[in-house]
């Protein structure tokens, strides 16, 4: 995924107990060796056995609809294919499952080939996306990456597998819904640098798909992007994201407090580069739901495995997204 810098007080705001990470961009020290990237197994399974996180879910009912023992389940189909970075035939698997899911829920589904150029040659890549017609003109955009950081026997259970079940469970449940407006729910290829974090090596499928949707005219119709990324840790903790645009960062944790999830949705902040800020440089009213993956434990190494997950916080998670989005249907 991104390669973080060492996480700093931002000093201004010390008072207030903030804090700043740079979700990407450079390792310091030992971090650097540590991330040094690797060609992985095609299509090695690397998991570990899931423990009672798999079962610890709320019922549906209680999360707006949204089943948190089958978003566990769609993290497990993803981590059984293996390492999945961009261009590796695990990718290819993992691509197939998502479109199927996507079909057998009813989504009407596109797909964008690209040729990406990185520090590794011409890779090619694949853009999901879902899409909900709409009764007016206007587009919310639901997003994640679904591919893993290129390293050997990393299989990105959290960072990509996560927030891809998120969305894949928000799809089940709105894909045959008409709203006011349209809903498009993306799933981004090449959110993880090839080589070293840059705004160059990075974010190749949310750069791609903004950069098209510029050009024909279909990005000013974008009302809000919402993002989710490593959402899915039994010790979830999710600060506000500084560079996402307020109103929009306002209105997720108003819902997300609402709801009674203050223990999640911290009144804290962070800075990240991500996904969204292929939206938020073209104009795009974007949020990055985002985790303090930093003090995770885990973050890009080969422990971010099955173990870690929590199916309740997946369901709190996509519980908050579907409140937003019916909010921001009724504006």
């Amino acid at each position: 995924m991104k390669i973080l810098k060492t996480p700093r007080p931002v000093f201004a705001a010390a008072a207030l107990g903030l804090f700043v990470f740079s979700c990407g961009c450079k390792a310091n020290g030992s971090e650097s060796r540590a991330l040094q990237p690797s060609t992985p197994p095609a299509t090695t399974p690397v998991a570990a056995a899931p423990s009672q996180s798999a079962n610890d879910a709320p019922p549906p009912e209680k999360t707006g609809g949204f089943d948190g023992h089958r978003a566990f389940e769609y993290v497990a189909r993803q981590v059984a294919f293996g390492p999945r970075p961009s261009g590796s035939p695990a990718l290819a698997q993992t691509q197939e499952y998502i479109l199927s899911e996507l079909k057998s829920f009813g989504c009407a589904v596109e797909t964008d080939d690209f040729d990406a150029s990185t520090p590794i040659g011409r890779v090619r890549m694949k853009n999901i996306v879902a899409k909900i017609p709409g009764d007016r003109p206007g587009i919310l955009l639901l997003a994640t990456h679904y591919d893993t950081l290129r390293m050997e026997n990393f299989v990105g259970a959290d960072d990509g597998g996560s927030s891809t079940a998120v969305m894949l469970e928000i799809a089940r449940l709105i894909c045959g819904k008409r709203g006011r407006y349209a809903v498009w729910i993306a799933f981004f290829d090449g959110e993880e640098a090839m080589q070293s974090w840059s705004d160059l090596d990075s974010r190749y499928g949310s750069r791609e798909m903004a950069a098209k949707m510029a050009l024909n005219g279909e990005l000013k119709k974008v009302r809000a992007m919402l993002l989710a990324d490593i959402v899915g840790s039994r010790n979830l903790r999710i600060p506000r994201e500084s560079s996402s645009t307020k109103w929009l960062t306002d209105l997720v944790w108003s819902v997300a407090h609402k709801l009674g999830y203050n223990g999640i949705f911290l009144d804290e902040e962070s800075a990240a580069e991500d996904d969204h800020d292929s939206f938020l440089k073209r104009g795009v009213p974007a949020v990055d739901v985002i985790s303090d993956f930093p003090h995770n434990g885990y973050w890009h190494t080969p422990q971010d495995t099955l173990d870690k997950i929590s199916a309740k916080n997946l369901a709190i998670v996509g519980h908050v997204f579907l409140e937003t989005l019916e909010q921001l249907q009724s504006e």
